[in-house]
């Protein structure tokens, strides 16, 4: 027996020093080794985030700044900090050692919390203590340039990737691309001369400024400055002969465009003390002397409809939700999936937007990157204008089954708008200095809509201690970065401008909850209409009879306030179980879903353990002699 239990002490001995061997062997050998496998590679890096890395040429360090002990109480904030702290490490690993990674807890009255308040990071107060939560990134690369990542807020895990990598390309890049932006909207703020109050820029502005150089360009300008690699044109409108030909010239020297138009662009209604000019309809845009020499013509004075994206707005006559057909929720199916600008995007809001036609006679490539579904139709701006009730859009409704498009990208060959020069009727093309009529180099993306860049239409603002944070809940933004970024030709960012989510949402639940919803929800409509007839017919019956305004009813008519009286009590109790009912299988379905989860699967393992156990030691007693 005692030889027994020596052996045993020997045998855990051997296998608690093979362990701390393999650990050290593992840690000194292959601890660069990555076995990534959540759905998605959440912690591989992207291709482009590799891409910006071995452009670093000098090392950059990173300081990430976390509060443990402020946030022991805060479970779901530490562990999405935790998966910071990975990814970053990730970073570190993929460099090779262009990147120094410092993680920092700044302690309360330290000098770390300090320096986390000189590199600019937001803290968050946690409890009545006065106690302050840091979770942020700065950087620093050798020249003294210094870029910070405020916050991370756990409702954008999904651009982590992006953010950190929009970090590191901002501390590597020399020299930030200068994009010219010619706009009749006042995207990058106003100040109102009379009351000498600012308005803030868009966010989208704030978004391009951090990336990029803008340079505004006034639309009477008669040269695209040289310095400009890109111009963003928004919402031209009346452009001079001189200036139509000077966006003409740079398109066809090599420089990209990216153009907003629009029949309706609601964000140009003038302000004015007139009270007059306040409602007046807003103003088209028109770039059509350039695109259709380029195949793109945007129809005057036409705007999509479109049943199958149109989104949700309150102000039905009625008071309660309803869908407006020219308020454009456009998805995957909508996009091309070819394109790189476009394809890993969810989801892109429109509002009144323009058509597109396509000349297919033309030279240039032309891609469609957004298109309409089938269930739409176009109707005349005017009446968009003058809208008051969005249930009106409906009333005449008829999909055309065609798809129509709103956004494009032309490349390739393109001649010029303007074959004989500026001057028509003056010197010859080789005459006219530096003229040129054609290239094959032509790369430019047309959207129809404006409005798509309102902060409105796609993120939520809010104040949080005196900074403007964005919540985006579209991908307005993220398309037109991705264009900027495509068309200057860094697209290292597009790849990982939106990964997946660390936090996995029950997508089999979600679709039991939506087809439980869509059985009870037709029959409460059902019943919804028939309680409002109902209660229509009742408010006809009790109104004032007479010129005295006196009530007087027949016999037949009190029967009938009775019937539709016990009519709207009936109906009212038949929603309430409706209602009831589609909660009920909701908890009925979470309750079976826990249960799986949390009894039935453990209590399975732990059979199959048992039955495991009880075979070997029935195999053991059969062996004995």
């Amino acid at each position: 027996m005692e030889k027994k239990n020596l052996s045993s002490g020997i045998v855990l001995g051997l296998i608690a020093i093979g362990f701390l061997v393999f650990t050290m062997l593992n840690n000194q050998f292959f601890s660069s080794v990555r076995l990534d496998l959540t759905e998605g590679n959440l912690y591989t890096l992207s291709a482009g985030s590799e891409e910006i890395l071995s452009t670093i040429d000098e090392p950059i360090n990173l300081y990430y700044f976390f509060s443990e002990s402020a946030s022991k109480d805060l479970t779901g904030l530490r562990a999405y900090a935790k998966q910071v702290r990975d990814l970053l490490l990730e970073y570190e690993l993929a460099a090779n050692g262009k990147i120094r990674l410092q993680i920092v807890d700044p302690l309360p009255f330290s000098e770390d919390e300090d320096r986390a308040a000189e590199f600019g990071l937001q803290s968050v107060p946690v409890n009545n203590a006065g106690d302050e939560l840091y979770f942020g990134l700065a950087g620093t690369n050798a020249v003294g340039d210094q870029l910070v990542v405020a916050f991370f807020q756990p409702d954008k895990e999904a651009f982590l990737e992006y953010e950190i990598s929009k970090l590191i390309q901002g501390l590597v890049v020399k020299k930030k691309t200068v994009v010219g932006l010619m706009s009749s909207l006042k995207i990058r703020g106003d100040v109102n001369m009379q009351t000498f109050q600012t308005t803030p820029g868009w966010i989208l502005a704030d978004q391009i400024e951090q990336l990029f150089e803008l340079e505004n360009v006034d639309s009477t300008v008669s040269e695209i400055p040289d310095n400009i690699d890109l111009m963003i044109v928004i919402h031209p409108k009346e452009l001079g002969r001189e200036t139509l030909y000077a966006l003409d010239q740079f398109a066809m020297a090599g420089g990209r465009l990216l153009v907003f138009v629009d029949p309706v662009a609601e964000q140009d209604r003038p302000s004015s003390p007139n009270p007059m000019m306040q409602v007046a309809p807003p103003r088209p845009s028109d770039l059509n002397k350039l695109l259709s020499a380029w195949g793109i013509t945007m129809q005057a004075g036409k705007v999509l409809l479109d049943a199958q994206t149109a989104l949700a707005v309150s102000g039905g006559a009625s008071g309660r939700p309803v869908r407006h057909l020219a308020i454009l929720g456009m998805g995957q199916d909508n996009f091309s999936r070819d394109d790189v600008t476009i394809s890993s995007l969810e989801s892109i809001n429109f509002s009144s937007v323009g058509i597109l036609d396509i000349d297919s006679s033309v030279e240039t490539d032309i891609v469609i990157l957004v298109q309409s579904s089938i269930y739409a139709q176009t109707i005349d701006a005017m009446r968009l204008q003058f809208l008051s009730n969005p249930e009106d859009l409906q009333k005449d409704f008829e999909p055309t089954g065609e798809t129509y498009v709103v956004a494009v990208r032309l490349s390739g060959k393109a001649v010029s708008a303007f074959p004989e020069g500026l001057i028509a009727d003056g010197p010859t093309d080789s005459e006219q200095k530096g003229h040129l009529d054609s290239t094959s180099d032509l790369n430019a993306i047309v959207v129809a809509d404006t409005d798509l860049l309102a902060d409105h239409m796609w993120v939520q603002v809010t104040n949080f201690f005196g900074q403007r944070v964005a919540s985006p809940w579209a991908n307005n933004g993220d398309f037109v970065i991705n264009a900027v970024d495509n068309l200057v030709g860094s697209a290292a960012l597009i790849s990982v401008r939106s990964r997946g989510r660390f936090s996995r949402p029950f997508d089999v639940v979600q679709d039991l909850k939506r087809e439980a919803e869509a059985r009870y929800l037709e029959s409460a409509n059902d019943l919804q209409a028939q309680l409002a007839e109902a209660e229509r017919q009742l408010s006809e019956l009790e109104s004032p009879q007479g010129d005295n305004m006196i009530f007087s009813l027949s016999p037949e008519q009190e029967a009938a306030i009775l019937q539709f009286q016990g009519e709207k009590l009936r109906i009212r109790k038949q929603l309430r179980d409706v209602r009831y009912q589609l909660d009920k299988d909701i908890q009925g379905l979470g309750t079976t879903i826990k249960f799986v989860n949390i009894a039935l699967i453990p209590i399975l393992l732990t059979l199959m353990l048992l039955m495991f156990n009880y075979l070997k030691i029935t195999r053991g007693s059969r062996n004995e002699p």
